[in-house]
């Protein structure tokens, strides 16, 4: 036998079965998608330690062939090609030529901190506020101050206000002062209203769906990455994906130093 209570209660309890099921259902999508991406990480080191070596080889006989093809043809074409060839294989400069007079070992120079965060190198001078913000303060201070208060959420409310005041005073910012002041005179913002259990639940299964959503991209991203790509041509042995490759640079390796010796030969 139901009861008018068990009614009113079936629709929230199907609304819990949901969202325990999005909750379940996406901690294994993130479960897949998280060993996805150590995998794809797992893969990419391997990768470049195996191949690394031998993209690099290949890049400089590149820039070899370009510029052993230029000294032999003067072309002004091929001088450029030559010069993009080995700007490829020439080192990175390290952090501290990048960041030249920005930083050093030990990091940021404050010089640079301060423009990094639009803020004054020096100490901000003592500022003087004016006869109406010395006004405004006194005003607010005596309306708002916390040992007014006789209950606790009063109280930290005065104390987080008061704390904007001095703020805004110690800047001597007038208008910031008057602002406040128009703040404290239309009074506490009105408690709002909690949301009942159903609007909670439907709250929680769209939080859920955007999540699912943003994992989705991540593994779509994976997916589609140049190592990904050939992460998903063989899962099952990856190893032999690396030998596949390595065997086809090697045979790239040796075509191109054979180029080479013509040129130069």
């Amino acid at each position: 036998m139901t009861t008018p209570e068990t009614e009113q209660s079936r629709p929230e309890e199907r609304l819990e079965q949901a969202v325990r099921a999005a909750e379940q259902a996406l901690i294994e999508f993130e479960i897949a998608v998280e060993t996805f991406r150590v995998e794809v990480e797992n893969f990419s080191r391997l990768h470049h330690q195996k191949l690394g070596p031998m993209y690099a080889r290949l890049d400089e006989l590149d820039a070899q062939i370009a510029e052993a093809r230029a000294a032999r043809t003067g072309d002004p074409e091929d001088l450029q090609k030559a010069q993009e060839a080995r700007a490829r294989v020439l080192p990175m400069p390290g952090v501290e030529e990048l960041f030249h007079g920005w930083m050093n070992a030990e990091g940021l120079f404050p010089e640079a901190v301060a423009m990094l965060t639009d803020q004054s190198v020096r100490p901000p001078e003592r500022v003087r506020p004016s006869e109406e913000a010395r006004k405004l303060y006194r005003e607010l201070a005596r309306k708002a101050h916390p040992d007014l208060a006789q209950e606790d959420g009063e109280r930290a409310r005065r104390e987080e206000f008061i704390t904007r005041v001095n703020a805004a005073y110690a800047r001597g910012d007038e208008v910031l002062l008057r602002e406040l002041a128009e703040e404290w005179a239309a009074g506490p913002a009105p408690a709002e209203r909690r949301p009942t259990p159903s609007e909670e639940l439907y709250a929680r299964l769209e939080w859920l769906a955007e999540r699912k959503e943003l994992l989705a991209l991540v593994a779509r991203n994976l997916e589609e990455s140049a190592i990904g790509s050939m992460l998903r041509m063989a899962p099952d042995d990856p190893d032999r994906l690396l030998d596949e490759i390595a065997e086809q640079l090697l045979a790239d390796v040796a075509r191109k130093e054979a180029e080479l010796a013509q040129l130069v030969g």
